[in-house]
C-alpha cells in the first residue's frame, strides 16, 4: 500500500505501523500496484531473504553458531564475511532474529537514509497497520500527553513523567473503555502494574492494545483518588471525523486521518451538517499525519468537482493523474469554506489542504504544514512475522506542481500562537470564524499576508503518511 502519511491497515491500506499480535482485517485497496511496484518488491524481499535468511537457518535455526551466507552480489561478499566470523568467533550465543532485524534497519539507516523509508519490527508493523486501517484491538479510547506544567509545549514530553502524563481524551461510546468509566481527564499511571513513566506514548499504545479477549489492567488516577481498571480487549474502528454545528450556521468537521474507513465517515458528516443548515465549512486538518491516498483523492472531491487534485511521479519519469471524481457535496463554490492546517498537518492533509487552495476552492488559515511529498508502500516480511518495511516509490505534487518539501504549505491566513497561550484557547479556529464572518455567500479570494507560514499489505494502497510527532492515539 502507499502512504502519503498513514500506516498500513492489517488487511490492506495505507502512511504506519503494524500490530503483531492481531491483524485487523486489511481494507480492499481502490489502487492496485503496478506490475513494476510488485518486481521491485519481490526483488527486495529476494535481497533480503539471500542475505538474512539464507536457507531458512537465521530465523529458524535458533542460535547455530556455524552458518553460511550468500550474497546476492558482489558487494555483500563483506557482509557475509562478517556475518561469518562473528557466528563462529563471537564469545557467547547470538540471537539470529536480532541479528536479521538489526541487519536489516541499518540497510535502511545507513544505506537508504530516507526517513520515511524503513524496517518495522513486528510490534511496530502490526501497530502502524491498525493506525493506517482505522481497525485495531484494543479498549477502545483515544489517549494523549499531556504537560502538566507547560500545557503548550509537547515537544518537552517525548517521554512520558510527573509533568508528562497520559491522560483519557476520551472513550469511544460503547467500547471497553466507555463501558468500565474510563472519564475524559483520567491520567494512566501505569500499565499491566508497571509504571508508564520513562516510556513514550507509542510504548504504551503497543502495551494496551492486544489481541480480543484478552485483558489489561490500567490504574488510573482520578483527582485525589488512585484505582485500578482491568478492561477486556475487543475490536475497535476509530471514528476518523468529529462534526458539530458553530454559530448556528458554520459546519465544523474535523479528520484524524485517512484510513479506507474516513471518505464514508467524512461523507455521512458533511452531509449531516448540510442537512442541519450549515452554510459555511470549517474543515479542519491540524494534527492529521496522513493516510491513503486514494482516501484524499475522495475527500477532497467532497469540494472539488472537476480537475487535478494531485499527481503521482514515480522512477524512469511514470506519470500518474489523480482528478476529483465528481459527486462531491460541497463543490458550490458559494459555500465558502476554510480549511484549518499546522505544522502537524502532513501527508494526505497536505495533498487536500494544497489542492483546495491552489483550485480557489478553499481558504487556508493557521500554520505551514508538515513539508511531505512523497509516497511509501507497506511490505511485510514473512507475512508480517518478521515485521515490514516502508519504502519511498514515489512522490506526489499539487495542481500548480509546486513541491511543498521542505516548506510544507503555505496558509492564506497566517495565525500566530504566542508562547505560553492555553491550549483551550483556539486562536486558528477564531481567526476562521472572523474570517468566515466577512463572507457575503460567494468563494471570497484569500486574504493577503505578509507572513507565510499504507503499506503494502495483502491488499495493496498506497500510504502518505508520518506519524514522528505523535502526541495522541486510540487503544
Amino acid at each position: 500500500m502507499t502512504s502519503l502519511d498513514p500506516p498500513t491497515p492489517p488487511h490492506a491500506p495505507g502512511d504506519s505501523t503494524p500490530e503483531p499480535p492481531i491483524q485487523p482485517d486489511p481494507p480492499k485497496a481502490p489502487e492496485r500496484v503496478s506490475t513494476v511496484t510488485w518486481i521491485v518488491g519481490l526483488a527486495l524481499a529476494a535481497v533480503l531473504g539471500a542475505i538474512l535468511f539464507a536457507g531458512g537457518y537465521l530465523v529458524a535455526g535458533g542460535n547455530r553458531q556455524s552458518a553460511t551466507c550468500a550474497a546476492p552480489t558482489t558487494a555483500f561478499a563483506a557482509f557475509c564475511e562478517a556475518y561469518n566470523e562473528l557466528k563462529s568467533q563471537y564469545v557467547d550465543k547470538l540471537d539470529d532474529t536480532k541479528l536479521a532485524e538489526g541487519a536489516i534497519q541499518g540497510m535502511f539507516q545507513d544505506g537508504v537514509q530516507d526517513p520515511f523509508s524503513g524496517y518495522m519490527s513486528p510490534q511496530e508493523y502490526q501497530q502502524a497497520l491498525g493506525s493506517l486501517s482505522g481497525k485495531f484491538s484494543g479498549i477502545g479510547a483515544e489517549m494523549a500527553v499531556k504537560n502538566l506544567k507547560e500545557p503548550a509545549n509537547l515537544s518537552a514530553c517525548a517521554t512520558l513523567s510527573e509533568n508528562c502524563v497520559l491522560i483519557v481524551v476520551s472513550p469511544i461510546a460503547g467500547s471497553p473503555a466507555d463501558r468500565a468509566g474510563l472519564q475524559p481527564g483520567d491520567v494512566v499511571v501505569a500499565v499491566d502494574g508497571k509504571s508508564v513513566n520513562g516510556s513514550t506514548i507509542q510504548d504504551q499504545i503497543t502495551k494496551v492494545r492486544g489481541p480480543s479477549g484478552t485483558q489489561v489492567k490500567l490504574t488510573i488516577k482520578r483527582g485525589a483518588r488512585t484505582f485500578d481498571l482491568t478492561l477486556t480487549r475487543e475490536e475497535i474502528t476509530t471514528q476518523e471525523v468529529e462534526s458539530k454545528m458553530l454559530d448556528g450556521h458554520v459546519g465544523y468537521i474535523a479528520l484524524h486521518g485517512f484510513s479506507t474507513s474516513a471518505p464514508d465517515q467524512f461523507h455521512a458528516a458533511l452531509k449531516g451538517l448540510l442537512d442541519k443548515g450549515a452554510t459555511q465549512i470549517v474543515f479542519d486538518l491540524r494534527g492529521n499525519p496522513g493516510g491513503y491516498i486514494e482516501s484524499a483523492q475522495k475527500i477532497a472531491s467532497e469540494f472539488v468537482s472537476s480537475g487535478t487534485i494531485f499527481t503521482q511521479e514515480s522512477s524512469g519519469g511514470s506519470i500518474k493523474v489523480w482528478s476529483a471524481q465528481g459527486g462531491g457535496l460541497a463543490t458550490n463554490p458559494k459555500i465558502p469554506v476554510a480549511v484549518l492546517i499546522n505544522n502537524g498537518s502532513a501527508s494526505a492533509s497536505e495533498i487536500v489542504s494544497a489542492a483546495l487552495k491552489e483550485l480557489h476552492r478553499a481558504t487556508l488559515i493557521g500554520e505551514h504544514t508538515f513539508g511531505k511529498n512523497t509516497v511509501q508502500i507497506w511490505a511485510p516480511l514473512q507475512d508480517g512475522a518478521a515485521g515490514g518495511v516502508r519504502i519511498t516509490i514515489s512522490r506526489w505534487f499539487p495542481p500548480d506542481h509546486d513541491s511543498v518539501h521542505p516548506n510544507g504549505v503555505l496558509p492564506d491566513v497566517a495565525v500566530t500562537i504566542p508562547a505560553g497561550t492555553p491550549p483551550e484557547k483556539d486562536l486558528i479556529l477564531d481567526r476562521a470564524l472572523a474570517f468566515l464572518s466577512k463572507q457575503t455567500g460567494s468563494q471570497a479570494s484569500p486574504l493577503p499576508t505578509g507572513s507565510p507560514t499504507a503499506a503494502l499489505t495483502p491488499a495493496a494502497g498506497l500510504v502518505s503518511w508520518d506519524d514522528g510527532g505523535l502526541h495522541s492515539a486510540f487503544v
